[in-house]
Order: C-alpha cells, then structure tokens, then sequence
C-alpha cells in the first residue's frame, strides 16, 4: 500500500467535498437561518483543514502508482471519510449526536433514504437542504464526480470507476474522464427536468428541488414526515414514479440513446427484465390489496364497504411502492406494514433484488439474477444432458466463466454478510423481523425496513453500536462489498 498516495487523494476528496456545502450555506443565508449558517462555515473549516492536512502528508507521492491496492483504498476510505465530513452540518446545528449524525450522512450519500430524526419538519430548511443533496451527490457516485473534474485522476481512473460503479465504463467512452462527465450530464439533465415538472406539478422550487435529489438519485430524502403522502397529489406521484424507474435503469443506455440508438432502452435484455418485474409485482400487489381485508387507519385511503382498497387506490399505491422499494429510493406515500403479509414478502423480496447495473439503485442488481437464473437452468440441464455444451447469453453478451464465479461470489458474499448482520443485530436486542429488515434495507441501500424500522417509524430506536455497523452495511451495498470488506483485511494493509 503506498500510504502517501492514499493520504493525499483522501486529502483532496474531503477538502473539496466540503466545498460542496456552498449551496447549503446559501439555502441557509436566503432562509436567515443563521446558526445553520455557521454550522456549514464550521464544516468547511474543518473538512478544508482536515483535507489540507492530510495533502501535506502525502507530499511526494507518485500517481502512476495507483494499482488496484490503491484504488480499492482511496474508494472504500474515501467515502469513509466524505461521510464523516458530511455528518459535521448535523453535529454542529446541534441536531444529532456523532453515531446519528454519521449514520444520516452515509444513508444520505449511500442513496439509502434510512433516517434517525424523528421530527424532520422541526429541522431547518438548509439542514434538510444538504441531508437531500447528499444523495444527489452519492447517486452518481462522488469519486465519478472528482474524476469528471480532476484531470490528475485520469491515471488508474478506470479501476476507481470500476470499484465504484457497476457500469461498464467501455460502453460509453474509451476515456474515462470522457465517461464519468457524460454520466454527470446525463444526470443534471433529468435533475433539471424533474425539477420543472415537479414545478408545474404544484410543489414550490425548495421541495422540488429536494424531491428531485431524492428520486434521480434513488435515495428517498423528504423534507416532510409524511415523505410524498403529505401531498397526496397523482400528478406528484407519476412524476416521481416515471424518473425512479429512470434512476433504476442502466445510465449507459441513455447515453446510447442521445448518440443515435433510440430504442437502446427496448433492446436491454436487462431493462425488459426490470420493467417486467415491477409491472408483474405490481400486479400481484393490486389484486392482493383488492382481495383482502385491510385494517383501516387514521388517514388511510379510502377503502370500499368490505374493506379492501378500490381498484384505482390499490393500483395506485401498490405502483408507486413497488417502483420506490424495487428501485431501492424508499419514498413513501402507504403505511405498507398494514398491507396483507403476500404483500409485504413481495415488497421484502424486491429489496433484495434492486434496480439495474449502472443505475444509482442498490441491491443485488437484475442482471446478476439474470445471470444466476441462466446459471441455474444451464445445470439443471446439464444434469440430464451432460454432454450438451451451451455458452450462456444475455442477447449478444457472452457470460463467460469468470464473469459467471464473479456473480456467484457477490451472491454468496452478499448473503453472508445479510445473515451474519441480522445475527448481530438481533444480539443487540432487536426484534427478529427489525433486525432482519434492518439489514436488508440498509445493506441493499432502500431505506425503510418492517416493525421498528417501518415506513412509519425510524431508526432512532438502533443502539449506537448498530447505527455504526448499519452504516458499514450501507457503504457495503452501495460499493459492493469488496471496497469496505478488503480494508478489514489486515494483508491489505502492508506496504509495497
């Protein structure tokens, strides 16, 4: 490991990640909410001198010898240490402690949408203002972001973007600078867009704008308790639905998509999958809220004479909530702990599965089921016909072996780390169903889980010990395990 390398990218991230404050700063100026104004000007203080710092310790070093080591250890520290940088504006508005705090910031920056605060409205607007941009920030992926802007990055680029992103960053530029700028442009496009329909859809510039961080980036950040149910507004809804299924696909296609191949998007053997699966879930869904009794609530839909949900209410909840878990951006707009327990497994199994590769989604990703499934009919086959040789295919895409032991390994890896979490997690004390969810939700990056960690409740209940650890699992699930897992391997850590 070349320490001085590490120190002194990991210096330039948090020095210019608290750069990225000024807006917030300036939300805080407009609204006059000054004590949040100097907790922002305390943040950049400190992240700049934390930064500067950590540059002058690794004077000297060389970029060229940025390998794998390397990049693995800049992307895992790294978002380590932006989001111990982004916890500071919370710690100084005095509105969590350090473990909360630290917990808000990764959630913000994982795009998982998990929150401590319990009275979100009684916040500031600029606290609530960075708390959103955190995850527009972390959706596209922050070392995306400084290799879009820093030219020195250009050298070992292509493995940073790797260990970060699950795009193939061949499918859109040979140069990866190239790449990482087009994806951002992509993004501040459907920022802008969703911001003006969200406009003309009734929400002021602030919500939108908040809203808007939240669903591009699949996080799930509302400035309001009651998430998107406080507006109780369809057109709302269809606009957050439409650009969540947006941020749920692989952004390699739109970018094929502005280069001439329109219908990049139909051909996607993955996308066809995805839509598949939210069209049938939701289907499932509406005929099960329609089939079965459901408690009513204070505040509750409407429910018929017998009640159940009317079609148009259940087809409207069940859409919107299988588009928010699947896509892992958690918005909520239906308490779906009240929904049938059929219901509920399928909202638990969307957790695990995720948007697609190259999306701002968590989870296991489509195209990895996609591959296990292939895998799984290929053997059964293979059984009864063992003299059969068939390559696997998604369309024109070989899946050859290695790519076939490197999906197995994610699965395995994924699991372990599920079961051997919700086995700690339960150890602190938590109900099997919340520590189970809790996992889930977190390690797939969606946001809420069940029970105590239900979409009408939150995660203030953890003990400190379990928000640290929850936090690990949403750096786990947004890198991919491997990027946090190898820096508690004590080998990684000696010098070359």
């Amino acid at each position: 490991m070349h320490y001085r390398l590490l120190f002194r990218n990991i210096g330039v991230f948090t020095a210019c990640f608290g750069l990225l404050m000024l807006p917030s700063a300036g939300c805080a100026a407009w609204y006059q909410e000054w004590d949040s104004l100097i907790a922002f000007g305390e943040s950049m203080a400190v992240s700049m001198t934390a930064g500067l710092l950590l540059m002058m310790a690794g004077r000297g070093a060389n970029p060229k010898r940025m390998f794998q080591r390397e990049t693995l250890g800049m992307v895992g520290m790294g978002w380590l240490a932006t989001a111990q940088v982004g916890a500071l504006p919370f710690i100084f508005a005095g509105v969590l402690g350090p473990a909360d705090a630290f917990f808000e910031s990764m959630s913000g920056l994982t795009t998982t949408g998990a929150t401590v605060i319990q009275d979100i409205e009684a916040c500031s607007k600029s606290i609530l203002f960075w708390r959103s941009f955190t995850h527009w920030i972390g959706g596209m992926g922050i070392i995306v972001l400084f290799i879009a802007v820093l030219p020195y990055l250009g050298v070992g680029g292509k493995q940073l973007f790797k260990s970060e992103s699950t795009s193939d960053p061949h499918a859109l530029s040979p140069r990866i600078k190239d790449t990482a700028s087009a994806l951002w442009k992509i993004y501040l496009l459907m920022t802008v867009a969703q911001t003006v329909a969200l406009l003309l859809a009734g929400m002021d510039l602030y919500d939108s704008l908040c809203h808007t961080f939240g669903t591009i980036s699949t996080g799930g950040f509302s400035p309001k308790q009651a998430s998107i149910a406080h507006y109780d507004s369809l057109a709302i809804e269809l606009i957050i639905l439409v650009f969540m299924v947006a941020g749920g696909a692989n952004f390699a296609l739109y970018f094929a998509m502005l280069r001439g191949q329109r219908l990049a998007l139909l051909k996607d053997r993955e996308f066809r999958a995805y839509i598949g699966i939210l069209c049938f879930a939701t289907a499932l869904i509406t005929a099960n809220l329609m089939g079965a009794r459901v408690p009513a609530m204070p505040g509750a839909p409407p429910l018929d004479e017998v009640g159940n949900y009317e079609f148009g209410t259940a087809l409207r909840n069940s859409s919107f909530l299988v588009v928010s878990i699947m896509t892992t951006t958690g918005f909520g707009q239906d308490n779906f702990e009240r929904w049938p327990y059929f219901s509920q497994m399928i909202l638990v199994a969307l957790m695990l599965v995720g948007g697609c590769a190259g999306s701002t989604s968590g989870g296991i990703k489509v195209m990895r089921l996609v591959i296990l499934l292939k895998m799984i009919y290929w053997r059964v086959e293979n059984s009864f016909r063992p003299k059969t040789i068939r390559p696997l295919r998604i369309g024109e895409q070989l899946i050859d072996e290695d790519m076939q032991r490197r999906t197995a390994t994610f699965l395995l890896m994924h699991l372990f780390v599920f079961g051997a979490g919700s086995v700690f997690m339960s150890g602190l004390g938590l109900p099997p169903l919340t520590a189970i969810t809790a996992v889930a939700a977190t390690l797939n990056n969606i946001g809420p889980g069940l029970e105590l960690v239900g979409p009408m409740h939150d995660f203030s209940q953890i003990p400190d010990i379990g928000k640290v650890f929850l936090s690990f699992c949403m750096a786990m699930g947004r890198l991919e395990l491997f990027a946090i897992l190898v820096l508690f391997v004590p080998g990684f850590w000696k010098h070359s």
